[in-house]
């Protein structure tokens, strides 16, 4: 196991901000070192500079001689060498911070979205997705950053300078910074329109992502039904609607700067007037030319500094904007277990006793369904459209939760993990869900194997080495350059070469003529010759071949043969008429 992925389970609590700023603790302590003795060591330069000012004044009148000035000017490069040191070293272990900071962050989140359920996942949608996992982590580490850069830069700076300054003159300096503050008001009020900029910019990013990743999934769609003009200028709207977006939050944001900055620094018109009656000795201190120097020098480094602060605060206020907006997804690091005693390569049987099945709101789908099947056998899974077939087949899987039983080889589904489900269960869709890589890639999915026999099962075999890159052709976004008979088939493809000991294939053949589905199916035989295959269809021209047959009606399931059914269940028996009729006229 890496080290970085030992750092990343050690953050206890994601969804508190704190939790990332304790993980890097260590170098936030280099941060507080460095940073306190750079910030502190910049009053040095006024003072320096005061100090060569009034060395540069006496040289000029035959009071001091040249050497006292290289002197002077040789300590000062000295000292700023060493407070330069630690500005580097500040700004490193800063960075470091944030880096890993982002990365913590954003393997948290990834974590949690790939250990989301379906149904969490459909409600998130792509442009939401992207924008959270890319913008708001990156705004969130950045504003972090900033906060602990700024704490040094900004806060102990200030009270370095400011003490300086009340050492000098206590009254000036309270004159001449009361303008400062009003700067920190200004900001504060503008917290409420930068969160609400700020968070229309990243709805509307959203927004743009999703027009984006529709425009390119669909493209070819859109083009056979003529629809690029229209899309087009639903795109450009998208567009326009986020640079304008853009635009506010980066002007409430970004463009009061200078505001601020103007605020701060009109105390130097006293600093001016009233250091120079300090210098002539009518004011209130006893002022030489270095007292002065150094005095305007720090008031005008403070005046800057505070008018930074005052954009600190809009920053912080955008990174919480983001914080929220990532929070529900910061959840507790999942680290899936591959211990186990079950021996996945043993054949196992599957029992289903009284299992009943609800949708999210309650209402019952399925309610009774009793079925078992031993290795070796496939169970036809059948009934009417909108019967909850499917919902069934990903209940076997274990990704619906429900009521009553379903045990493999004895063990109940919903006690095993992730992994063990994963080792003894293989699940084929109705949609292919491919992937937007090679079709090798499609059904190795990062392993390493032979694919030719898995590829001769589903009969793709001689379509594929037509191909002028053969496995290695790419498939395209969602699989676009095949067709709807090659995707299916390619899907199926990777169910076979990930088989395990239950195999549950939902509509495998809709996309297949009669004949090919023939052939396919002697051959899924042989695959599943020490498995449970699982076969859920409405297409039943292979129903009679299969061991039993699971017709699902009026919420409920009768469980037995096929020829069984014909004789006793007429539902059953005239769909599959209507079937072979239409089968049959359909050939002629």
């Amino acid at each position: 196991m890496s080290r970085s992925n030992q750092k990343i389970k050690r953050v206890s609590q994601p969804d508190h901000i704190l939790s990332y700023f304790k993980l890097e603790r260590w170098s936030l302590t280099l941060v507080t070192v460095s940073g306190i003795l750079y910030n502190v060591g910049m009053i040095a330069g006024p003072y320096f500079e005061g100090r060569l000012a009034q060395c540069l004044f006496d040289v000029m009148g035959g009071r001091e001689p040249f050497s006292a000035m290289l002197s002077l000017a040789a300590v000062y490069l000295m000292v700023i060498s060493v407070v330069q040191v630690m500005r580097c070293v500040k700004r490193f272990y800063v960075r470091r911070f944030a880096n890993n900071t982002s990365r913590n962050m954003r393997h948290m989140l990834y974590n949690s979205l790939v250990n989301m359920s379906r149904e969490e996942l459909e409600r998130e949608s792509i442009g939401a997705v992207m924008t959270k996992a890319v913008s708001d982590v990156d705004t969130c580490a950045e504003g972090m950053r900033k906060f602990a850069t700024e704490v040094f830069d900004t806060g102990v700076v200030l009270i370095a300078y400011l003490a300086m300054l009340f050492y000098y003159d206590w009254h000036l300096a309270l004159l001449a910074c009361a303008f400062t503050p009003i700067a920190y008001f200004i900001a504060g009020g503008l917290k409420h329109r930068v969160a609400q900029s700020n968070g229309a910019y990243k709805k509307s990013a959203e927004r743009l992502n999703g027009a984006t990743m529709d425009r390119v999934s669909n493209a070819v769609t859109y083009r056979i039904y003529g629809c690029d003009e229209s899309r087009d200028l639903a795109y450009e709207a998208r567009l326009r609607d986020y640079e304008r977006c853009a635009v506010a939050a980066n002007f409430w944001e970004n463009t009061m700067q200078p505001l601020y900055h103007i605020i701060s620094m009109c105390g130097v018109l006293f600093v001016l007037y009233l250091g120079a009656k300090n210098v002539s000795g009518t004011g209130w201190s006893n002022w030489n030319i270095a007292a002065f120097t150094t005095f305007l020098s720090c008031f005008v480094k403070m005046a800057l500094k505070s008018s930074k602060a005052a954009k600190l605060f809009n920053s912080v206020q955008k990174a919480q904007v983001s914080w929220a907006r990532i929070k529900p997804l910061m959840k507790e690091y999942v680290e899936r277990s591959t211990l186990s005693d079950v021996d996945f390569s043993a054949a196992v049987s599957l029992k289903v006793r009284d299992l009943s099945l609800r949708w999210e709101n309650g209402t019952q789908v399925l309610h009774g369904i009793s079925f078992s099947a031993q290795p070796g056998q496939i169970i036809g899974v059948t009934g009417a459209v909108a019967s909850g077939k499917s919902m069934l087949g990903r209940a076997l899987l274990g990704e619906l939760p429900y009521e009553g039983s379903i045990e493999a080889d004895g063990r109940e589904l919903r006690t095993l993990s992730l992994y063990e489900r994963s080792r003894l269960l293989s699940y084929l869709g109705h949609e292919p869900e491919l992937m937007t890589e090679s079709i090798e890639e499609n059904i190795r999915l990062g392993e390493k194997g032979e694919i030719a026999h898995c590829l001769q099962a589903v009969c793709l075999a001689d379509e594929i080495d037509q191909m002028p890159q053969g496995a290695a052709t790419s498939v395209g976004s969602g699989g676009i350059r095949l067709s709807g008979g090659q995707q299916s088939r390619l899907a199926l493809a990777r169910t076979c070469y990930h088989a395990r000991q239950i195999l549950i294939l939902d509509d495998p053949f809709s996309a297949v003529d009669q004949k090919t589905e023939q052939e396919i199916f002697a051959n899924l035989r042989q695959v599943g010759a020490d498995r449970i295959i699982v076969l859920i269809s409405h297409r039943l021209q292979l129903f009679p071949q299969l061991d039993h047959v699971l017709f699902l009606e009026n919420g409920t399931s009768v469980f037995s043969t096929h020829s069984a059914l014909m004789r006793e269940n007429s539902a059953y028996a005239a769909l599959y008429q209507a079937q072979a009729t239409g089968g049959a006229e359909h050939e002629e």
